[in-house]
């Protein structure tokens, strides 16, 4: 009997409209274009306005976008398994509110939370729902509104993030076709270098929280970005030999979108030349959950059946791995 796989049979993305450049910023801190674009490759990013606009309004964009795609009712969704860090509210789930929002009343979900690599982890999670039969059809979300947890006065964090959502639909593959393989890691060690402060049960929001400006993202550069470039470059060559593949059977790199030096590095780790990798940095910058649908959203045209695309991405936590799919449908 043939195994089944789960494939993407769609992908959906959305960004809102305002584009933050490297210009305007100037004008809010001290720094400058091309001290930035050396050091993360970006020139702007999306950012999401308007009184009462989260997570999910991003998310609908790119399910109304998928579902229209493929042809499909709401209605048809079965589970919803959205990856975000920043959630509507602390619950309930921003899935839930996705749900509500396009009508998918036919379908359950809920939020996971891996900072950065949370994309891939639902992809390996909604993926075991299609393989042992439960469900059709599994909607994959990673959506962020970074700029909701952004000091723009800090010029080593609010530089890097935008906002953004894309989205993939899962279901069943007899062909050989959909996701082969996953590795993915946490090393909680990583945990002090980059993260919220206050906002958790740890430290609930005060007035002294707040004051201390601790409800935004805090990193530590440096060290975030050498645990980054070793960790999510070796994932991306470790699911090579695993799988028996070499730079010339990939016919995609899809890296987390987190800074330039970051992707090259992991592009030459695994001998892959630059036109296999999918860079969109320099436009959205880094939307978290979103970086990797994304990337697929605007390669979609790009990417045949039966192509070997690898995922790669790192997160704070930390988290880190790689995803090993083959790639179902030629785009009509």
């Amino acid at each position: 009997m043939q195994k089944i796989h789960a494939a993407i049979t769609a992908v959906g993305g959305y960004v809102p409209d305002y584009v933050l450049t490297n210009a305007e910023l100037e004008t809010m801190m001290d720094t400058n274009d091309e001290w930035i674009t050396s050091r993360t490759g970006i020139k702007e990013r999306r950012i999401l306005k308007g009184e009462g606009k989260g997570s999910s309004d991003l998310a609908v964009g790119a399910v109304l976008n998928l579902l229209e795609k493929r042809g499909l009712a709401p209605t048809d969704i079965e589970l919803v398994i959205c990856a975000t860090t920043t959630p509507d509210m602390q619950f309930p789930a921003t899935a839930n509110v996705i749900c509500d929002k396009v009508g998918m009343v036919n379908a359950w979900g809920y939020d996971i939370n891996a900072a950065c690599s949370g994309f891939i982890y639902a992809l390996t999670i909604g993926s075991q729902f299609i393989e042992t039969g439960r469900h059709k059809k599994v909607l994959v979300i990673g959506v962020d509104k970074m700029s909701s947890i952004m000091n723009y006065e800090d010029r080593a964090t609010s530089i890097i993030f935008g906002d953004g959502a894309g989205c993939v639909l899962l279901e069943p593959n007899d062909e050989g076709n959909g996701l082969i393989d996953s590795i993915l890691k946490t090393d909680g060690r990583g945990r002090v270098y980059l993260h919220q402060k206050a906002g958790g049960s740890v430290k609930p929001a005060t007035i002294e929280t707040v004051m201390n400006k601790e409800h935004y993202v805090y990193q530590e550069g440096q060290a975030v970005f050498k645990f980054a470039v070793k960790n999510m470059a070796d994932a991306a060559a470790e699911i090579l030999e695993r799988n028996n593949l070499t730079a010339d059977d990939v016919a995609w790199l899809v890296p987390h979108q987190a800074n330039k030096r970051i992707i090259t590095a992991t592009a030459e780790r695994m001998n892959l030349p630059a036109e296999k990798v999918m860079v969109n940095i320099e436009r959205f910058g880094n939307t978290t959950n979103g970086t990797l649908p994304l990337c697929l959203w605007e390669w979609e045209s790009k990417l045949h059946k039966g192509d070997n695309i690898i995922l790669a991405a790192f997160g704070g936590g930390f988290t880190w791995g790689s995803t090993y799919i083959k790639w179902a449908y030629d785009t009509k």
